[in-house]
This record gives structure tokens, C-alpha cells and sequence, in this order.
């Protein structure tokens, strides 16, 4: 079973969308595949009821239909940082759960792509972060790099505080979030030599971003 969890060098760098995109490239290698939304801050009508845009998004990019529970576990109404919206919602993120959640849709499927909330670190508790979530997940790491004034920074440190908790960056995903940003070949180039790992896509700006269209160099093991 092939998996995956996704973050970002920020909130809003493309994370959805490349993890759907991931799915959509996955699909013809693999029969069952499937997105994970763990934690998700925000709310839309869907269905009758209430969901993550971005746990729908990834839901259409799936094979497999999976309870809301397993695909995302903590809903949580407030468009804030985890750790804030939970406690208003009088929720406790639990990493546990979680990994039990992930571990039943690795049961039903062949591929499992889980995308993380914000950046590496984001608060899920007062004692928690998002690293914690994935060290417990033990997956590979894939980094989405916002392309924008800072991403250099944002992207080093993040791919060292991976690596500092003993996992895997399996690639790095260059996405053009900004598209006024200036010297982008250069701010690839000087990431392609220095984070480490394959670059798996190279997103342009899109003002309507669209999944289904990305093009990814996956890791052979992954095929």
C-alpha cells in the first residue's frame, strides 16, 4: 500500500490541490485510491449536511468512497488554526483516533494520499502540532512550496524539521501561488540544489486551479 502526507510551507500554498492531483496520477497504477483529510477548519453545505471544501475535493478525487469519519475525522466549524477552532468547537484533536481512521482506509485501499492541515507545525492542540500527526502516521512527505516572496526560507525549514523528526521528504512540489513573483526559475533552481529531493511537479499559476491537469515524475516505488 502506497501513502503519502502532504504539507505546505504555509496555509493556502495549494496543498488540495496538489494532493488531488496526487490521486489523479495515482489512479491508473493503482485500483483503490483515496484521500485523507484528517483535520479540516471551515465548512460548506454538501450532501445535506456540512463539509471541508477541501475533504470534497479530494473525495472526487478518489476511487474509493469511504465514511466522512474515516476520510475526515475532526470537522470542525471555525475557518482558524486547529488548535483554536477545536477548542471553540469543544473538540480535542486526538493523534490516536487519527491513526486508527488512517490505518482503516489503508485496509480498503491501495493508495492513500492524507493531507495535512496549514503548514508542518500547525497547532492541533496546546501540545500538539502537525508534525506530531506525522510523525505518528510514519508516512513519506511530500512539501508543496508556495512560490512567493519567502518561500526559500519557508521551504528549507520545513524540509529540515521533517527530517529532524526522522522522515522521509520524498519530493517537493513547486507551486506558482503568486503570479507577480519575480525570478520564479531562479527560486526553483536554488531549491532543486539545495532541499534535497526530486521535485515531483512544477504547478504554474492557475486563477482557476485545476487537479486533474497536473503533470507529477512520481517515485518509481510508487508505481
Amino acid at each position: 500500500m502506497i501513502g503519502c502526507f502532504v504539507t505546505g510551507t504555509d496555509t493556502g500554498v495549494g496543498k488540495t490541490l496538489v494532493s488531488a492531483g496526487l490521486l489523479h496520477a495515482l489512479a491508473p497504477h493503482h485500483r483503490r485510491v483515496v484521500g485523507m483529510k484528517p483535520v479540516a477548519a471551515g465548512v460548506v453545505p454538501w450532501g445535506g449536511d456540512w463539509a471541508s471544501e477541501d475533504a470534497i475535493a479530494l473525495r472526487a478525487a478518489s476511487t474509493v468512497a469511504v465514511p466522512a469519519a474515516l476520510d475526515n475525522p475532526v470537522l470542525l466549524p471555525d475557518p482558524l488554526s486547529p488548535h483554536i477552532a477545536a477548542a471553540r468547537a469543544g473538540v480535542q484533536i486526538d493523534i490516536a483516533a487519527i491513526v486508527h481512521c488512517y490505518q482503516a482506509l489503508a485496509a480498503q485501499a491501495d493508495a492513500v494520499v492524507v493531507e495535512g492541515a496549514g503548514g508542518f507545525h500547525v497547532p492541533l492542540s496546546d501540545t500538539t502540532t502537525g508534525a506530531d500527526l506525522a510523525l505518528a502516521l510514519a508516512l513519506p512527505v511530500v512539501l508543496v512550496v508556495g512560490l512567493r516572496l519567502g518561500c526559500l526560507n519557508h521551504a528549507l525549514l520545513t524540509a529540515e524539521a521533517i527530517r529532524a523528526r526522522g522522515l522521509t521528504l520524498a519530493g517537493w512540489v513547486a507551486n506558482q501561488v503568486d503570479p507577480a513573483m519575480q525570478a520564479v526559475e531562479e527560486n526553483k533552481a536554488y531549491l532543486c540544489a539545495r532541499l534535497g529531493a526530486p521535485l515531483l511537479a512544477d504547478v504554474p499559476y492557475q486563477a482557476l486551479p485545476e487537479a486533474r491537469g497536473l503533470v507529477f515524475e512520481l517515485p518509481a516505488h510508487w508505481l
